[in-house]
């Protein structure tokens, strides 16, 4: 078995000797075997799996236990008859980063290390192409000399050395035309301040015509913002009563070789879900060794490291700690674990997710059912703490809403799809051609969802659940809702800086659908006591508009604003129509009192944009828990 050398030894092998023992090297499963490692009857097997799959042999045989991380590296290292290298204890020299660029080391898994008697040894996890890659190296590296190292100690390696370039590159990834970073929150506070003392201005001048310029601006968003609701629950409602008429046998899909899927968890400050984080991602019946989970945590997030460091994580699951930048977002450290990911899929899940186990499956299918264009899958969200209390029950009937009835509706009818935060699935070629997410957007999905659009996109929503832990505290509650909120409001300012190019991007019904979805929800809730104050007029309360305008107009605004419950009741009522959260019929009348949490976090939302526009509030995870039982019986049904 190869050793592994010490800094002080000599020289690596000459490259006349390492090249002479590659031209006849055995494969790497019968040095397993010779070593007494692995048995002829798992080597078969393993090769069996690799006709089906895009997995490499040695992930097969690691992920199926059929050897350790120690040996095969050691058989590597005999195979190409070279040494390896402990990189954690002896890390690479620094200086040698200057000829080699960290996106060339991570495309193909290799750090310059050391210089021996003027050769450059080369740490590699993939031996098998490193005569290809030989060739594309700098002149000023060469020779060079091949040494094995772990991939993860590379990945480490790698993120220790060019860190500076990897924060540089994800904070900047998305293009800045396309990017918020550039937003002026002094500028933006003082346009506000000056848009608000001039309306200050004509409400002492002109009262009731400045209440009753925004009543007409809080009605038109209500009107526009419930007909889309409305027109996608008739869709999906038709599209139910087809799907039930028209159901048959089902017909599987045969896909040739199931592809790697790269699944990143953004993790900040969780000590609480880290073990049941683990245990619902082994329920995952997709195949391990091409299952990528990458765990991808904040490298100065002690709790989380600490938390992890008491976590048995499994062979498929690793960690990619994100160094400090000038912005601390989850799209900034998602861009950062973009390019160590190895799947042509790439997933996002919540630390508190708890995917349905056939879902890497369904989504696999459907990218292989698709053409090139459809280069994003939505998941639906479901929750797990239903019945935790009144705010529990309403935020699933929202959710319902949202998920089951309005996006599939939204996508179906050729509109603009605004992404959730988790069980996304992308085209890795397509997520990066656009420059992945905007690290500066606190509601990054969003935001890509209309980027995927805008340069020719599809989004689809599947229908595979992943269920997740629903905010049940108020507070927390307009926490979460005023980062959406102020998310909607920048990434509207940020695509409306050329309007006439969105609108050439996008088509007329898309550009519409973009104002309801964005700057009308931001004004819904910002005007919505405005609206309210219509109902102190049926019990004879003095209203300022009462005056100005005819009984008539106030019948019309009465008979709107209740056809708007009645239809927001209905779809709600229809949205938990399935067996499951049936008995949140009697809660959606409740919603009433419900959204008057969103217009508190509208202010606070408000506020931020002027002053903490980048600001990420953090939802906590963990505060309910459900016992193994539960968590069991409902990954199953």
């Amino acid at each position: 078995m190869a050793s592994t050398l010490p800094i002080t030894a000599t020289p690596f092998y000459s490259t006349h000797v390492v090249r002479k023992r590659r031209a006849g090297r055995m494969p790497i499963g019968e040095i397993l075997v010779g070593m007494g490692a692995l048995s002829s009857a798992d080597l078969a097997k393993a090769l069996a799996i690799q006709t089906r799959e895009e997995a490499r042999l040695g992930n097969i045989l690691i992920n199926h236990a059929m050897v350790s991380e120690q040996d095969l590296y050691s058989a590597m290292s005999l195979q190409y008859g070279t040494d390896r290298i402990d990189l954690p204890d002896m890390p690479p020299d620094p200086r040698l980063s200057t000829a080699i660029s960290a996106e060339f080391c991570i495309t193909h898994g290799l750090i310059p290390w050391r210089n021996f008697g003027g050769a450059t040894v080369i740490a590699t996890s993939n031996p098998h192409q490193f005569d290809k890659i030989e060739a594309e190296l700098p002149d000023t590296l060469k020779p060079v000399i091949m040494a094995i190292a772990s991939e993860h100690d590379i990945q480490n390696a790698i993120i220790q050395t060019y860190a500076a370039d990897l924060i540089e590159k994800a904070e900047h990834k998305t293009p800045s035309t396309e990017s918020c970073r550039t937003w002026n929150p002094d500028r933006m506070a003082r346009l506000t301040l000056a848009a608000c003392l001039v309306f200050l201005s004509c409400v002492l001048v002109a009262p009731t015509q400045s209440f009753s310029a925004l009543t007409v601006w809080a009605v038109f968003t209500l009107v526009l913002g419930t007909g889309l609701k409305l027109i996608t629950a008739i869709n999906q409602f038709l599209f139910q009563k087809r799907k039930t008429t028209q159901s048959g046998p089902q017909i599987e899909t045969t896909i040739a070789r199931l592809p790697v899927v790269s699944i990143m968890v953004p993790l900040f400050k969780e000590k609480e879900i880290a073990s049941h984080l683990i245990r619902r991602l082994k329920r995952l019946n997709y195949p391990k060794e091409l299952l990528d989970i990458c765990l991808v945590t904040e490298a100065d997030d002690h709790i989380t490291q600490d938390t992890l460091k008491h976590t048995h994580l499994p062979q498929w699951v690793r960690t990619i700690k994100v160094p400090k930048g000038n912005v601390r977002t989850k799209p900034r450290a998602m861009n950062f674990a973009l390019d160590f990911c190895r799947g042509s899929i790439i997933g996002v899940y919540d630390a508190e997710d708890a995917p349905h186990p056939d879902q890497i499956h369904t989504v696999v299918e459907r990218f292989h059912n698709r053409g090139q264009d459809v280069a994003c899958l939505q998941g639906i969200l479901d929750f797990y703490n239903v019945r935790t209390n009144w705010l529990s029950r309403c935020f699933t009937v929202e959710y319902a809403t949202w998920f089951r009835v309005f996006l599939p509706g939204l996508a179906r009818l050729g509109f603009v799809v605004p992404l959730g935060g988790t069980t996304l699935f992308f085209r890795r070629n397509a997520l990066e051609r656009l420059g992945g997410w905007d690290a500066h957007n606190v509601t990054e999905d969003a935001d890509l969802g209309i980027r995927l659009a805008r340069h020719g996109y599809k989004t689809e929503v599947i229908d595979t659940v992943t269920e997740e832990e629903a905010n049940c505290r108020a507070l927390p509650w307009v926490k979460q809702r005023s980062r959406w909120l102020k998310g909607f409001a920048i990434t509207w300012a940020v695509h409306m800086r050329n309007p006439v190019k969105l609108w050439q991007d996008l088509g007329f019904k898309r550009f519409l659908g973009i104002q309801i979805l964005l700057i009308g929800t931001f004004s819904q809730f910002l005007l919505a006591p405005l609206l309210w104050s219509f109902w102190l007029i049926p019990f004879d309360i003095p209203h300022p508009l009462r005056g100005a305008m005819a009984d008539e107009v106030f019948l019309a605004l009465g008979a709107l604003f209740l056809l708007s419950e009645v239809i927001t009741i209905s779809v709600g009522v229809f949205a938990v129509a399935r067996k499951k959260h049936r008995f949140l019929s009697l809660w959606v009348p409740t919603m009433h009192f419900y959204f008057p949490l969103g217009a508190l976090a509208s202010y606070k939302a408000f506020y931020e944009l002027m002053t903490r526009p980048f600001y990420w509030d953090k939802t906590t995870h963990g505060v309910f828990s459900r016992t193994e039982t539960e968590e069991t019986d409902r990954s199953s049904a």
